[in-house]
């Protein structure tokens, strides 16, 4: 039997995200397209809120999926998003998708990281790099945090370290501000603690339209810029948290590089 929370534990979810989105309840009501009177009543557990109502509020306040079904939970209703960690086939079914996304990057690096920065699934050109990290830092969850931003990771090899180390950093502070967690909380603390250095002269000086990823192997500077891509309409909530980077060549000695390495494996 499944146990539900009395609806003004919905109520009290739904007032915290409105305060955390730093919106009022006029905000709110006007881009859900309900009245301040009701959606006060909701949160203070004088009405129950249609699930509907619910799934505009979840929609308006920019929740996670997770935090959607929970809120649905928490006013008697079912969730509405199935989540594949819960199901063999589907979990492989995501799995199987997101294979052949990274196979399509080959030869340049990709890997497809979960919403606290852990790899989930990467390509035979980021298991290369891979290779030049401490073992130590590869034991299961991989987290590409640290492992750019660890002494003992990539970064004494990442040129513009001082740029990419700032650019992670925003990142995980905006994911954290997005669906607050202690593990993206107690990541942050860490990853800010690394030791910092001064940042080195970049590789390339030229004009560029995006920061690129500057990392020194075997003798040579790889440049790369990094893109993210998403599901546009997800409607599981593992699906949801997914999102895979690709880095792609930003120069022919980059380009050539990676085109030689996969072949001679």
């Amino acid at each position: 039997m499944t146990t539900t929370s009395p609806p003004s534990a919905a109520g009290a979810l739904l007032r915290e995200w409105r305060e955390q989105r730093r919106l009022s309840q006029l905000d709110l009501a006007a881009v859900t397209g309900t009245s301040t009177r009701h959606l006060s009543c909701v949160e203070t557990g004088r009405s129950r809120p249609s699930r509907q109502l619910v799934l505009r509020l979840g929609e308006g306040l920019q929740m996670p999926l997770s935090e959607q079904n929970r809120v649905l939970l928490a006013a008697g209703y079912a969730p509405e998003y199935q989540d594949a960690r819960r199901d063999a086939a589907a979990t492989r079914y995501l799995l199987e998708v997101l294979d052949l996304a990274l196979a399509a990057h080959d030869p340049w690096p990709a890997l497809v990281i979960d919403a606290h920065f852990d790899v989930v699934a990467m390509n035979a050109a980021v298991e290369r790099l891979m290779t030049l990290v401490d073992p130590e830092l590869l034991d299961p969850p991989v987290n590409v945090v640290r492992v750019m931003l660890h002494p003992r990771g990539l970064a004494d090899r990442v040129v513009n370290y001082g740029a990419w180390r700032a650019h992670l950093l925003r990142q995980v502070r905006r994911h954290a501000a997005a669906d607050p967690s202690v593990d993206l909380q107690a990541l942050l603390t860490e990853a800010s603690g690394y030791p910092d250095r001064a940042p080195a002269t970049p590789a390339h000086a030229g004009a560029t339209f995006a920061l690129p990823l500057e990392l020194r192997v075997d003798g040579a500077v790889l440049r790369t810029y990094s893109t993210v891509a998403t599901f546009g309409t997800p409607l599981d909530v593992a699906a949801s948290e997914l999102a895979i980077e690709t880095f792609l060549p930003a120069d022919e000695t980059t380009r050539r590089w990676f085109a030689e390495a996969a072949a001679g494996t």
